[in-house]
């Protein structure tokens, strides 16, 4: 399972991903400081292994992975090559689903791109591109399609649900709006279309807020009604705190875990997220050789 990471600059996006992946990716408080996508291997925890492990005596354990590609951040305007422009969103194409990082904190001393902090604004922008990028490969689709239809009337059915894509488009929704048949679905899936994609949505809260209010501020209200309205998935966290994690053995993490009285990091949830909306599950082979997740 591969889960491209994307947000505006300084959001947290890249303090997050080095955090859950323990990958050193650079940081800092200015815009465009990850040009590539740093790509983060992560073990996938399972519990049941260890007992399998013991069970058959096993000599070697292989968790199942999720890559997590940590992409350049985007302004407005990157689907016309602003910023770092369709770099970015070609990077996007390559991953099963989005996780968009959304900044739900206040920090005078973090500096905004817009200025201010307002997510609903971050999260269209982001949409936004993406869906204009859709609507060029939709537009040069459709011209093909128009001249394969006069000769083989199959190509009609993919020519009337182009049209009804470029009309959601252009509406400024996400092609994850419409209802689709599975015959639908199977055609567009060659197209890669980027706001097709499955969404989880990151408030990155401060330390406080989460401590004290489990997250719940009013920013993060705003995002968690707009990921309802889209039926995606929410999860909070403070990217700092998952810093600090990282830097813990299992033991360790357990233990402040549970001093900051958190039932789980930010990583897991995210992990169950990922599974969850892509309809995910993990199955088990064991033997004295080997137990593994696939």
């Amino acid at each position: 399972m591969k889960l491209g990471i994307v947000g505006l600059p300084n959001v947290g996006k890249s303090t997050l991903f080095n955090a859950i992946t323990k990958a050193g990716a650079e940081s800092a408080n200015y815009p465009f400081c990850t040009i590539e996508p740093n790509i983060g291997v992560v073990a996938v925890p399972d519990k049941r292994l260890e007992i399998l492990e013991k069970m058959y005596d096993s000599k070697k354990l292989v968790p199942t992975a999720i890559e997590f590609y940590d992409i350049a951040g985007l302004v407005k305007g990157a689907s016309k090559g602003e910023g770092l422009g369709n770099k970015f969103l070609s990077h996007i194409r390559e991953v099963a689903a989005i996780v968009h990082v959304v900044r739900c904190f206040e920090d005078s001393n973090v500096i905004h791109v817009e200025g201010s902090i307002n997510p609903l604004r971050d999260i269209e922008t982001i949409n936004l591109e993406l869906i204009f990028s859709d609507l060029e490969v939709i537009d040069r689709r459709i011209q093909k399609s128009q001249k394969m239809a006069k000769s083989d009337k199959s190509f009609q059915v993919e020519l009337d649900l182009l049209n009804l894509i470029k009309s959601t488009l252009e509406d400024g929704k996400s092609i994850r709006a419409l209802t689709l048949s599975s015959e639908e679905q199977e055609i567009i899936k060659c197209f890669d279309l980027l706001s097709y994609k499955p969404i989880i949505y990151v408030a990155n809260v401060s330390e406080e807020d989460l401590l004290q209010n489990n997250g719940n501020n009013r920013l993060v209200q705003l995002v968690r009604e707009h990921s309802d309205a889209e039926n995606a998935e929410l999860v909070v966290v403070c990217a700092k705190i998952e810093s600090e994690i990282a830097e813990l053995d299992e033991e360790e993490k357990i233990g402040f875990l549970n001093e900051l009285g958190l039932a789980q990091s930010g990583l897991d949830q995210l992990i169950q997220a990922g599974y969850k909306i892509l309809g995910l599950i993990s199955f088990l082979t064991a033997g004295p050789q080997e137990v593994r997740a696939w």
